[in-house]
């Protein structure tokens, strides 16, 4: 668990404002960055606010469900389903640094309520606000990568698309246009970026030999590439892909897409301690 303070920090304030001229954004923080990653939360705020968003974080909220949902425990879902639709419908926009908090929110709500009309009606609406990051960024903000995203030193990177994000979500040129609006980054693609790294939830704890094949397959591509950087929208994947990494004393660096989005990161990759 990361010792960095909580993104949570970053806004005492749940009040709900009408919008203004400046885009609202309610940050949907998730598990995974709030735990282990809060910088790609912090990232994610100063690149929304450098787009010209009011970003507030929602105190109360917690997961989104998807655990549970993936588990077969629907009823535990629905609960927490609700919960969120309750602390986040009163904002502009949601958005969220990953494709699959996104997708669970904006796309299996519905279903998972259907037996409740008015919750139904309730997740539909918040559903049509929600979205990834990189999405929101290109899609609704039309965003000159060039002016929201920091000069650092040069960097090669590659890109990993996550099955979520890609296919629910629509996020694959989303981020290639910022990264190559982004000063000093050089994006080079690498073979199969939008097969499966092997992560998807519990999959790689419950199917570990065909899990790591196919990280291995997607870690040999990056090396192929000449990146010395693999990114990502999704941190259970880019997490899963450093631990494999780290365990393979691979030299590759892998970082959530905003961080690196923001130039240089001060902290240390994925899966790599941090230096005094």
């Amino acid at each position: 668990m990361s010792s960095s303070p909580s993104v949570q920090s970053i806004s005492h304030s749940s009040k709900r404002q009408p919008p203004g001229q400046r885009p609202q954004v309610a940050l949907f923080v998730t598990c995974l960055v709030d735990l282990f990653r809060p910088s790609v939360g912090f990232a994610t705020v100063e690149l929304l606010q450098r787009a010209g968003c009011d970003v507030v974080v929602p105190q109360n909220q917690t997961c989104c469900g998807q655990p549970g949902y993936n588990s077969g425990d629907l009823e535990a879902s629905r609960v927490i389903a609700r919960q969120f639709i309750a602390e986040f419908e009163g904002y502009q926009y949601v958005v969220a640094p990953s494709g699959s908090c996104a997708a669970m929110v904006k796309h299996h709500y519905s279903a998972l309520l259907a037996d409740d009309a008015p919750w139904q009606a309730r997740a539909d609406a918040l559903a049509s606000r929600c979205y990834e990051l990189t999405g929101f960024l290109i899609d609704v903000l039309d965003a000159d990568p060039g002016a929201i995203c920091k000069s650092g030193s040069p960097v090669t990177v590659t890109y990993h698309d996550s099955c979520a994000g890609l296919r629910e979500m629509g996020i694959k040129s989303q981020p290639r246009r910022l990264l190559e609006g982004a000063h000093g980054v050089q994006l080079q693609e690498m073979q199969d970026t939008d097969v499966c790294c092997g992560f998807g939830g519990t999959f790689c704890a419950k199917l570990p030999d065909i899990s790591r094949e196919m990280v291995d397959s997607k870690l040999a591509n990056a090396e192929a590439s000449g990146a010395g950087v693999l990114l990502g929208g999704d941190l259970g994947c880019l997490l899963h892909i450093a631990g494999r990494a780290h365990r393979l004393g691979k030299a590759i660096e892998v970082r959530h897409v905003a961080e690196v989005l923001l130039g240089d990161p001060d902290n240390a990759a994925i899966g790599e301690a941090e230096t005094e």
